[in-house]
C-alpha cells in the first residue's frame, strides 16, 4: 500500500515538462503533472514552472487500487546462429521483426528506415543494443495469463528463427563472444535468478555478471539505492534522488536529443551473501513464503509457478552454479554446450 508523502517544504526548484493533450490527461493536472506515460506524437513543450510537490504528485497519481493491480513480463533472450553460435546481425534481426509483423500481425516501430521494434495491443518487442530480443508483456491479471503470453511469443520467434537457422538463448549474459564480436544495433530478485556465470567462453568469477556490470555502467543511475529500505521511505525521497541524476536526453519534435550530463551486484557468494543478521538466502525464504501465501489467497492455483524458485532457495544452488558445475564436469570446460542447454 503506497503511503502519500508529506508536502515538501520550500519547493524552490522549477522544471519544464512535457504536457499531454487534454484528451489524454489523467490524474492531477495543476502544473501539468499527469500519470506516467512515454512521449507522444502530440506532446508539446510546457513552459509553466513545476515544483517538487508536483513531481511527487506525479508519482502518487500512478497508485492503483488492489483490484487494478496487474502482472507485467519482461522476457529477454540472445539470438545466435545455430551453426556457428555467433551473435545474430541486425539484418537477421530485421528479417525476424519483419516476419513477425507479416505473419503474426505486429505493428512495426521504426527509427528512420530501420525497424527497431514491434507492438501489438499492450505488448511490445524491443531491440537491445547487443541484439537481444525483449518482450515487454501486457498488464495481465494472473501468472497463467503471463505464462501463456510468453509461450506464444516464444512460439512466434522460434517459428521464424528455425527457418533462418537462428536460435534464442535463455541466459543472463552473452556466454561466449567478446564485445567486439557483437554487432551493435540501431539505437539497454537478482540473487535467486543469478544466471550469467560465463564471459568470452569461460567462467567470469561472478554468478550474475549481468548485475555486476551495472556497478560500473552508469554510476549516476545504476545500482541499489540504500534509502529504499528505510522505514520512512516514500515518493518524496525518490524524487529528491531523481532530481540529482544527470539527464540522458530530452524528446523534442519526434527526436531524442542527447543531454548526457556526464551497486547493486550479486557477488561470487550468491545466496550465501551476508545480509543484515543472516544471509540473502534467509531473506529469499521469507520472500518465498510471502509469495506462496499471496498466490494461494488469489485463488488461481499459481503456486506451481514458484517450483523452480523454491528449488533454488531450498538447495541454495543458483542456476549459475548449476551451469558452472556442468562446465567443469560434463562439458569439460567448454562453454559451447550452453547454447544447446538453454536453447528455447
Amino acid at each position: 500500500m503506497a503511503r502519500a508523502p508529506p508536502r515538501a517544504a520550500g519547493g524552490a526548484r522549477r522544471f519544464a515538462v512535457v504536457r499531454l493533450p487534454a484528451a489524454g490527461r489523467r490524474g492531477r493536472t495543476r502544473g501539468g503533472a499527469v500519470a506516467a506515460s512515454p512521449p507522444t506524437e502530440e506532446a508539446v513543450q510546457m513552459t509553466e514552472p513545476l515544483t517538487k510537490d508536483d513531481l511527487v504528485a506525479y508519482l502518487v497519481s500512478g497508485c492503483k487500487p488492489k483490484e487494478n493491480w496487474r502482472i507485467g513480463t519482461e522476457h529477454e533472450k540472445f539470438g545466435f546462429e545455430l551453426e556457428t553460435l555467433r551473435p545474430i546481425r541486425y539484418d537477421q534481426i530485421r528479417d525476424i521483426l519483419n516476419g513477425l509483423a507479416e505473419r503474426f500481425d505486429w505493428e512495426k516501430i521504426m527509427e528512420g528506415n530501420s525497424v527497431i521494434g514491434l507492438k501489438q495491443g499492450k505488448q511490445s518487442i524491443s531491440l537491445e543494443p547487443g541484439g537481444q530480443f525483449e518482450l515487454s508483456g501486457a498488464p495481465l491479471e494472473t501468472l497463467h495469463q503471463t505464462c501463456a503470453e510468453v509461450n506464444s511469443h516464444l512460439y512466434q520467434v522460434k517459428a521464424l528463427g528455425e527457418e533462418m537457422g537462428i536460435g534464442f538463448l535463455g541466459i543472463g549474459f552473452q556466454p561466449k563472444w567478446a564485445l567486439s564480436d557483437i554487432p551493435i544495433m540501431p539505437k539497454i530478485a537478482t540473487a535467486i535468478f543469478a544466471n550469467s556465470p560465463f564471459k568470452e567462453g569461460k567462467p567470469n568469477g561472478f554468478l550474475s555478471l549481468r548485475s555486476h556490470i551495472w556497478t560500473d555502467t552508469d554510476n549516476n543511475r545504476a545500482g541499489m539505492l540504500p534509502f529504499v529500505f528505510d522505514d520512512s521511505f516514500g515518493f518524496e525521497q525518490y524524487v529528491d534522488y531523481a532530481l540529482d541524476v544527470p539527464m540522458y536526453f530530452v524528446y523534442r519534435n519526434k527526436k531524442y536529443i542527447d543531454c548526457t550530463g556526464m551497486s547493486f551486484r550479486v557477488p561470487v557468494t550468491g545466496l550465501k551473501t551476508p545480509f543484515r543478521d543472516g544471509y540473502v538466502r534467509d531473506l529469499a525464504e521469507e520472500v518465498l513464503k510471502l509469495a506462496k501465501s499471496g498466490l494461494e489467497r488469489r485463488g488461481y492455483k499459481e503456486v506451481g509457478f514458484l517450483r523452480e524458485v523454491d528449488a533454488v532457495v531450498r538447495t541454495g544452488v543458483t542456476p549459475a552454479e548449476k551451469l558452472l558445475n556442468l562446465y567443469e564436469t560434463k562439458w569439460q570446460r567448454n562453454v559451447d554446450p550452453v547454447f544447446k542447454e538453454l536453447l528455447y
